[in-house]
Formats: C-alpha cells, structure tokens, sequence
C-alpha cells in the first residue's frame, strides 16, 4: 500500500524540534507496514526531501505552498499510484488533498486536529467564526471519504458541518513514554504542578496563572512548571507578578520529549486551561506517566470527565482553583482519577491508533478497488 500524508508541518529533519510528536508515532508505524510520503508545508527556504522515521518527506519550502504541495502529490503519483490520501488538519492539507484525490479517483482521508471548526472569535480563532472559513471546511469535510477526529467533541462538531466523523485518538508511543503507575503523592513537601503546552490565546494561561493566584491566597504549597514556546511576548511574566507567583512559577520554554518526560514524571497533577482542544496529546503523556489532569472542559477531558478528568468551564478561574485545591488536598479522589486516566491512555496508545487507521485505510481501499 502506498499512502500520501499531508501535515501542515511537525516533520523537522531533526525529529526532535519543531515536530508534531503523535504525527511521528503515527507515521513510524505506517511505514513499518506501507509506503508512506509525508507532503509538508515546510518553513524551509527551499523545497527538498529527506527520510524521516521509515516515510519520505517532501517539504515545500517557502511561497506559494500549497500548489507546490500538490505538485509534490502529482509527481510521486506518477511514479507510483497512491492507494489513499490523508490529510491532517482539514484547511490547509484538506484543501489540497480533497481536490487533488479527486482528480487522481484515489481516496482522501481528513482529520480534524486543529481550530477548523471552532469559532473563538474573541480570540481570533477558529476556521468557524468567519463565513468564508465554515465554507471552505464545509467544503473539504463533504468532499473527504471518510473524515476522522481525535475525541468526541470534535466528532460533534463534524455533525454540526454536515458530516458523520470516526473518532481516531491520536496515541502516545510507550517506547517513549514508558507506562507509569500513579503514584501516592508526597504530602510533606509541595504539590508539583505541571502546564504543558505553547503559551498562547487558545491555551488560556490567564486564566491559569489567576486560577493558581488564588491557591497562593488560600496559603496552598505548590510549584507550578510551565513547558512551552512562550508567543505572548512576556505578557504571561505579567500576570505571574499580577498574581503573586514569582516563588511558585517556573517558566521553561520549549523542551524536547526527552527533556519534557522527567518534568511530567515529576509532578503530581497536571493543569490546564485551554479554550479549545482537539486532544491535547499532553494529556495523554501525563496519563501514561500516571498524572491525572484537572483542567478545562475541551477534547479529551470533556470526554473523562468525570471519571478520568477533572473539568471546569473554560475562562472560569475560581472553579478551576477550587478543582485543583480539591484534587491536591483529597488523595484517594486524586490516584483514582489518575488510574482511569492511565489505563484510557494504555488502551488509546500509539499502536491503537496506528492500527485503527491502517484497518481504515484498507477498508476504503477495498471499497474503492470494488466500484
């Protein structure tokens, strides 16, 4: 089988920085049973190709991407048929693999991994928020063969679009997140919280950092590790002063998987934000090292909730303080969500989503072969 993936970036030569991890688990082992080629919207100055993890990356380098992406598409097709296409993120890659699929008669796969049907408009995100943009997801989600999510939100919101999506987690790989039993936390020394994400808009951390402002009134000991890109321009440094957590907060930046992995180990609860989430894939890595998550009720969580999450509305800073000051101070409420949420991470791992999509890959082939 040959397959073309279409990613709108993640796929560094480096494989560590500027990558998409759960896009690497996922196309590792593709390409252990199929002929995988990766077509990226490269920030490269200039378009060329290189191996990565068994696939063969094609990277558009700078301009006009998304024609020399199906360029790209075209002329690998022409040295050999491609039996399915599958596009990651519905703008972007959809608006290329759709068109490009239907002309060639192969079968195109879409995820929704991203804001394509949120509409965040005081934020200024989301494909939905714009006419223009309901248009064009609309557009790719109709002409998809089958279109897929990672949670049960986001399936909903297919719905919402007019179509029927199959929910696909995308898994973390146990090679290198190494399942890890929850542990009994430390009591005698200060809750270790971790945030794990970029700090932009979506992720909301204002509403984290004024969350855990009010624990710091309540005199709850904590340390709060933040791992992630900061693209606020310094404007969280603001509101950790605002909110009296100089002592507490530690801001990190980017850190590989290698380095991120002790980080979560570390700690004892998780804690998010975010306005939106299709996943995120950091839940599921601190599920598989056996931390459960308190956080907002987006992705993944909403669909924990209540069992293996804990969830608040989104932009609520005093719920969220009180659901992280209720998980630090009740133990058993704390290890037992942290074992549902470890045995939901082990039973959605990388292998199971890498088996769920080649078992859809060779069902709408057959489907295709047989018209």
């Amino acid at each position: 089988m040959k397959v073309g993936i279409l990613v709108p970036g993640g796929l560094d030569p480096s494989g560590t920085h500027r990558v998409i991890p759960a896009l690497l688990w996922l196309i590792e082992r593709l390409a252990r049973q199929a002929e995988v080629h990766a077509f990226a919207f490269s920030p490269a100055p200039r378009t060329h190709e290189y191996t990565l993890y068994g696939a063969r990356v094609h990277a558009a380098g700078r301009g006009i991407r998304p024609a020399r992406v199906a360029a790209a598409v075209l002329a690998e097709h022409a040295r050999g048929r491609f039996d399915v296409l599958h596009a990651f993120w519905a703008t972007r890659c959809g608006t290329v693999a759709v068109p490009v699929g239907r002309s060639l008669g192969v079968p195109v796969v879409v995820h929704l991994a991203g804001g394509e049907t949120a509409s965040l408009p005081e934020i200024g995100y989301g494909d939905a928020r714009t006419r223009r943009g309901r248009r064009i997801v609309r557009a790719v989600l109709r002409g998809a063969t089958v279109v897929t999510a990672p949670s049960r939100s986001v399936v909903q919101r297919a719905g919402e679009f007019g179509v029927q999506a199959l929910r696909i987690p995308l898994g973390v790989d146990r090679t290198a997140w190494p399942p890890c039993p929850p542990r009994q936390r430390d009591t005698a020394r200060p809750a270790r919280l971790v945030h794990v994400a970029s700090l932009n808009a979506v992720k909301d951390p204002f509403t984290l950092l004024a969350a855990l402002g009010r624990l710091v009134k309540r005199d709850v000991a904590f340390t709060l590790d933040v791992i992630g890109e900061d693209v606020l321009h310094g404007l969280a440094d603001n509101a950790v002063q605002r909110h009296g957590l100089a002592d507490h907060a530690r801001f990190h930046g980017f850190r590989t998987q290698h380095e991120l992995r002790p980080h979560v180990l570390g700690s004892d609860l998780m804690v998010m934000a975010s306005r939106h989430e299709a996943g995120p894939i950091a839940v599921l890595e601190a599920a598989m090292s056996g931390v459960p998550t308190v956080g907002t009720a987006v992705g993944h969580l909403e669909e924990w909730a209540p069992d293996a999450a804990v969830t608040v509305p989104p932009g609520d800073a005093d719920a969220l303080a009180d659901a992280v000051a209720m998980m630090l101070s009740n133990e058993p409420r704390r290890l037992e969500v942290a074992r549902a949420a470890h045995e939901r991470a082990l039973a959605e791992d990388a292998d199971a989503t890498a088996s769920a999509v080649l078992a859809l890959y060779e069902s709408i082939t057959r489907s295709t072969k047989s018209r």
